[in-house]
């Protein structure tokens, strides 16, 4: 940051934030997420013409130039009090930030991160050099998750350089709106991080949006006993997940600002806007944390509920088994009673020649009671064990 102290800024709110935190942003460009769920596009660098998405030469909150490479915009730089350069580059090549260092004097471990990329979000500062590694977010309707970009920005004294590695967020609005403003421009390179910080903060608001709308989607399916809301409790896990690891940081990079605001010589009215912006990501982060305490209390629901729907079905299957056994015990009974008198039936009717009972005058009374004292006997025991 610059050691010189900023003239005084207009009093009232920057039109960035004018129509609340909660406002819907533009519909972004398609994305480049470097989540590995999302489709991928091509990691070559842009040609160099390609790879300068803007760059100007600002005096006093005005774009005053326009230049049209890298090393007009070294040569036109004067080092003058009030004179900044921003400078957007999108996937640019190895080679172009190792000139941008060489001409800015960046630290090498800061642009050997601008290169390789996937970072965390993060606040570094090399002498009076800023690096900040931010991850924006985006939410899919179609797709049900979050879509990560990655933007890498330089704030030095005299100049912001951002190197972006996805769409998101645009930048161009975010340059415009601070052209629109020329007193907060004027700040120099701290207002250019603060639009940036406001805009990647802002645009966490549709996604936040977005999961809470999932959430109480399914916590509907919990209830209705939809099979497949685990499945979708988990993925919406990792999202959160995810998000929480592009949010939380966010806390740590605006406590860092605010611990230099008096060392570096802040303006104050930057100050109040720094710690807006720090209020709205305090809030991204509860909102998240949350989500992710009622995720976990949404699958301790869905296992005790899916847990009682099986012991019902275990029950109800334990209490037709039950009578079903009931029936067999029964059938079981009545078979073996009848089976008795079938038994001496068939004994007294072989009609040998040499049976003892077939000349006996009692014989064939002496068969039927038998049969009949057989039987009742069987249904007594089987009654004594509640078989009938």
């Amino acid at each position: 940051m610059s050691d010189r102290r900023p003239r005084a800024v207009r009093a009232g709110r920057w039109p960035l934030r004018a129509s609340g935190h909660g406002r819907q942003p533009a519909a972004p460009a398609p994305e480049h997420s470097m989540d590995p769920r999302a489709e991928h596009e091509s990691q070559e660098p842009a040609p160099l013409e390609r790879s300068i998405v803007d760059a100007a030469l600002y005096r006093g909150g005005r774009r005053m130039e326009t230049p049209v490479s890298l090393a007009e915009i070294y040569h036109r730089l004067p080092g003058e009090p009030g004179t900044m350069a921003w400078i957007g580059l999108f996937r640019p090549s190895p080679a172009q930030l190792w000139e941008a260092a060489e001409q800015f004097g960046l630290h090498e471990l800061a642009v050997e991160d601008a290169i390789v990329a996937h970072q965390r979000p993060k606040l570094e500062r090399y002498g009076k050099t800023l690096f900040v590694v931010l991850r924006p977010a985006r939410y899919l309707d179609e797709a049900e998750e979050v879509d990560f970009g990655e933007i890498h920005v330089f704030v030095g004294p005299e100049f912001v350089l951002t190197v972006r590695h996805s769409q998101t967020p645009d930048l161009a609005v975010v340059r415009s709106r601070l052209e629109a403003d020329p007193d907060l421009l004027a700040l120099g390179p701290e207002a250019v991080l603060y639009a940036i910080l406001d805009a990647v903060v802002d645009g966490y608001a549709p996604v936040i949006a977005g999961l809470q709308h999932d959430i109480d989607e399914i916590e509907t399916e919990v209830f209705r006993g939809d099979p497949k809301v685990s499945r979708r409790i988990y993925e919406l896990s990792r999202e959160v997940v995810d998000f929480q690891r592009a949010t939380r940081p966010l806390l740590a990079i605006m406590n860092g600002l605010q611990a230099g605001f008096q060392k570096y010589g802040t303006n104050e009215e930057l100050q109040r806007y720094l710690r807006d912006v720090a209020d709205h990501a305090t809030t991204v982060a509860e909102r998240v944390n949350g989500f992710r305490q009622a995720l976990g209390d949404i699958l301790t629901v869905n296992a005790t509920l899916v847990s009682q729907a099986q012991n019902e079905e275990m029950k109800m299957l334990a209490e037709a088994g039950h009578a079903q056994n009931n029936e067999i015990k029964k059938i079981s009974s009545w078979a073996a009673i009848l089976f008795a008198p079938t038994l001496i039936g068939t004994v007294y009717g072989m009609n040998f020649v040499h049976m003892p009972e077939l000349d006996w005058r009692f014989g064939y009374p002496f068969a039927v009671a038998l049969m009949l004292l057989v039987c009742i006997s069987l249904y007594l025991v089987f009654k004594r064990r509640d078989w009938l």
